[in-house]
């Protein structure tokens, strides 16, 4: 009887290794979908990088004007899992991506492989870059080689076990990386879609605006209703219709609010959203606009953070 419970706990444990690795092993795009994507545009790909704020998290700590296209890296990001560094994604061969090709790219950008095929962290917004065109993708390529080469390497991640075990990332993904679009907005105007593929895709507001559950899986079913601060202090605002929102914003005021940072009460954007107004200064008034149709659009939702004590 034992010899046949161990001979169970050996399958048992074969089996679910086996499924174990299934699960966790990286997932890549398909080659012949890679091959499809056309030659990318450096003057369009300038406006996907301020769209996907690649500046606010790559770029030094406080740089300005054309510092902020020097994307050496190295802030430093909390989080309830320990602390991440933003690498260095410059034109650099050897501590930057400038050796890298469009299939690496891509593959970074939208399943959160590296070329050495392993896991990224979702601290990279991956998951909302999967939602970008593949067109955008090659765009941005274009223009992130024409951007400035950097030297040096950001710190490692300092993270505790589990957390550090990169192959466990998989099982995040598996729970919690999904591709298409978050809500149904079927036979809405241009510009509400338009807004759509701006704020789920490459603007990644979700990442920040949305709560998450405790293995920091996103809460969608409170989409963009706030969310506590990952570094620990403050929230981060409910920009919903409902209450504790942006409800009282006008398309314009939310529109004009991404240009300027200033509130309808002449209030003005502070903490990482002061960074994101940067970005989104360097973009056209159309999709400044619509973001804000889709904002107006989005269901309403409570604040999804603890009330202040």
């Amino acid at each position: 009887m034992i010899r046949k419970l161990a001979v169970a706990a050996a399958i048992l444990a074969v089996f679910g290794g086996l499924a174990f690795w299934l699960v966790t092993r990286p997932v890549v795009l398909d080659g012949a979908v890679l091959a499809s994507a056309p030659t990318g545009d450096m003057a369009r790909g300038e406006m996907v990088f301020w769209q996907g704020g690649c500046a606010s998290c790559h770029a030094a700590p406080g740089a300005k004007d054309a510092d902020r296209l020097k994307l050496g890296g190295g802030l430093k990001l909390g989080s309830p899992f320990g602390d991440f560094h933003a690498p260095n994604i410059s034109s650099d061969t050897e501590d930057g991506i400038g050796a890298w090709d469009f299939p690496a790219f891509a593959n970074a950008m939208q399943r959160g492989v590296s070329p050495e095929g392993e896991h990224y962290y979702p601290a990279f917004p991956y998951s909302s870059y999967a939602r970008m065109t593949l067109a955008d993708i090659a765009d941005l390529f274009a223009f992130m080689k024409t951007l400035p080469a950097v030297k040096g390497v950001a710190p490692d991640h300092e993270l505790p076990f589990p957390f550090n075990i990169r192959r466990t990332l998989g099982g995040w993904k598996f729970l919690f990386f999904r591709p298409e679009p978050v809500l149904a907005f079927d036979g809405a105007p241009d510009a509400v879609q338009r807004g759509q593929y701006l704020v789920e895709g490459p603007g990644h507001c979700g990442e920040c605006h949305t709560p998450r559950n405790p293995l920091g899986g996103p809460d969608l079913g409170q989409w963009l209703a706030g969310a506590p601060n990952p570094e620990g202090k403050g929230i981060i605002p409910n920009i919903t219709g409902g209450e504790g929102g942006i409800d009282a914003w006008s398309e314009g005021q939310i529109a004009s609010f991404l240009k300027d940072g200033f509130t309808p009460d002449f209030d003005s954007a502070g903490g990482t959203m002061t960074q994101v107004v940067l970005n989104w200064a360097h973009v056209g008034d159309a999709d400044r606009a619509a973001i804000a149709a889709y904002l107006k659009a989005v269901p309403k939702m409570p604040n999804g953070y603890p009330a202040a004590k």
